[in-house]
């Protein structure tokens, strides 16, 4: 009986390896993958499950909005029949699915979704799929208050969009990286904190992290009363002793770029934030379900608080349409918003097209969420296609963009360990790493088709185009990576001309393997990388996220 097993598990594990020959190649893996030297975070528990299972097919009791008065292509506006829909199934016990037929639906006011286990489910996200229309922007639509704080703060810190050569001085609009017509969250739950006087209660504090390894799993805590297995939580990490905090050291080394003074000035919010799952307690260690971002000891306190997010919500199968409308600017977009997702955990977006949308996606307060299969395409020009912003282990994969984005791949204030794969921008590319302690992320084999800056020496693309205020810089902390980025050149250098693939404002121990296109490439990325395989791609580990999720499969399955 046990030979039988052996067999089982032998043919099993062979199976991996013909899908991944990558893994039995590993005399030829890169040296960061096996000499140790050099730290490189597991990105693998990125999207649904902490990656090891695949979206649901969810069975639920289905709501149909045709039976509520929404007709397709009748011209008519469908939004009071779509949310009477929603309506009736927030009053479902149990997995509830509310499904669209194929046609086009004309939307006029936010639907909100504040439960979980709900889907949103359309017939296809093609011309002949199921089309939301969206002919107004959200400048016209009273969302209630919603947006009352974000409002304040602009006006209160004066913050304007200034632009002389074109006559612009305005505010920024509260549109450009918040809210969408598909508003997904807990009822009046804050999507980011901007002013100290909305302050809700803090999270309610279970225990305090005394001993824990970054990279490993386990933490020593002072007590376990309030932990359980299962429980969902939140590590917080806060920098109260200023700007030479040890938690700045443990973000960004000993970096010589300057590091803005929001990292100090509000120390009673958490500079970094994991939320996970505890899955082990034996005595006063807890295993949780991926790795620690942080050291955890007297100089790097953790607090282990409560989080309750939204969970098995997922949109799926639609085409977002927007009008053509007018572009009156960076940061002073109308609000053609497509999704908004605050405040959720293993849940997912799949099969989605945009057209025309100011921002496709935008994510906050979030964990592993996959979006997967996502285009966007238009004439306008957009802020963002997928936003990731204070989102922990969030999996974005397949992502096509066809439209002018000012930040095309983008990681947020505060993202940790997530991961954009398998994906390709086609015009105006640029990987955005925004500033604001965001670190640990990964750009895993990226397609960027470029125009490139002409040049008598060589030509040169801002492939990094770090951005985000003064105060949040540098644009990432250590550990940041890009795995096999390919650069393909579609005018403004002749055929043998070096392409210089520039990153000249970003942050700290950044890796960078396996960087080449379709022209010799030289990089310039300040402060200095860690850099493996320049001009050659890494072919037998496509992709870091799959090695590293199937290593971690292989590794649960050794006795």
């Amino acid at each position: 009986m046990n030979i039988c097993r052996k067999k089982v598990r032998v043919l099993f594990l062979s199976t991996i390896f013909l899908i991944s020959p990558q893994i039995v190649a590993a005399q030829n893996l890169p040296e960061i993958l096996t000499d140790g030297a050099e730290y490189l975070p597991d990105f693998s528990y990125a999207g649904y499950k902490f990656g090891l299972e695949d979206i649901p097919i969810v069975k639920s009791t289905v709501i149909r909005v045709t039976d509520f008065g929404a007709i397709a292509d009748d011209n008519l506006d469908d939004t009071d029949a779509i949310i009477k829909a929603v309506k009736a199934a927030n009053k479902i016990q149990g997995p509830v699915t509310v499904e669209f037929p194929k046609g086009k639906f004309i939307i006029t006011d936010i639907i909100e979704i504040t439960r979980s286990d709900f889907v949103l489910q359309g017939a296809g996200r093609g011309e002949a799929g199921t089309t939301l229309y969206f002919p107004r922007p959200l400048k016209m639509v009273d969302d209630g208050g919603k947006l009352d704080e974000i409002r304040e703060y602009l006006v209160s810190n004066n913050k304007r969009q200034v632009e002389k050569n074109h006559n612009l001085d305005v505010l920024y609009s509260e549109y450009s990286w918040t809210a969408g017509f598909i508003w997904v969250g807990e009822e009046n739950k804050r999507g980011f904190a901007y002013l100290d006087k909305y302050d809700q209660a803090p999270p309610i504090s279970l225990s305090e992290g005394v001993k824990g390894k970054q990279g490993h799993r386990q933490i020593r805590v002072k007590n376990t009363e309030q932990l359980e297995v299962g429980q969902r939580v939140q590590l917080l990490w806060h920098n109260r002793q200023g700007e030479n905090g040890p938690l700045l050291k443990s973000l960004y080394n000993n970096t010589k770029v300057k590091i803005g003074s929001r990292h100090w000035t509000r120390a009673d919010y958490p500079l970094v934030q994991q939320r996970t799952v505890i899955t082990n307690i034996k005595g006063n260690v807890i295993t949780i379900a991926d790795t620690l971002l942080h050291d955890i000891n007297s100089d790097l306190p953790t607090n282990i608080a409560t989080w309750s997010p939204l969970e098995n919500v997922g949109i799926k199968d639609f085409r977002f349409e927007f009008p053509n409308a007018p572009y009156f600017g960076h940061h002073v977009e109308q609000g053609y918003n497509g999704i908004y997702f605050v405040g959720l955990a293993d849940s997912w977006m799949q099969n989605l097209s945009f057209i025309n949308a100011d921002s496709a996606i935008i994510t906050y307060d979030s964990a592993n969420l996959t979006i997967t299969d996502v285009r966007t395409s238009g004439e306008r020009q957009a802020h963002y296609a997928v936003h990731m912003g204070n989102v922990h282990n969030v999996l974005a994969q397949n992502i096509q963009i066809f439209n002018p984005v000012t930040h095309s791949l983008t990681f947020n204030t505060q993202s940790t360990r997530s991961v954009y794969k398998d994906s390709e921008v086609f015009i105006l590319p640029n990987l955005d790493q925004h500033a604001g302690a965001n670190h640990q992320n990964l750009f895993d084999n990226i397609t960027l088709h470029v125009n490139a800056i002409p040049g008598e020496e060589y030509a040169s693309y801002p492939i990094y185009d770090g951005s985000g205020a003064g105060y949040w810089q540098p644009g990432h902390g250590r550990f940041s990576t890009t795995w096999n980025l390919r650069i393909v050149v579609e005018s403004g250098a002749p055929a043998m001309q070096t392409l210089r693939v520039e990153g000249l404002a970003e942050g700290p121990d950044a890796r960078i393997i396996g960087l080449s296109g379709n022209r010799p490439l030289t990089l310039e990325y300040v402060p200095k990388p860690y850099v493996e395989s320049l001009n050659k791609r890494v072919d037998n580990v496509p992709s870091l996220y799959t090695y590293q999720l199937l290593q971690r499969k292989k590794k649960a399955l050794t006795p």
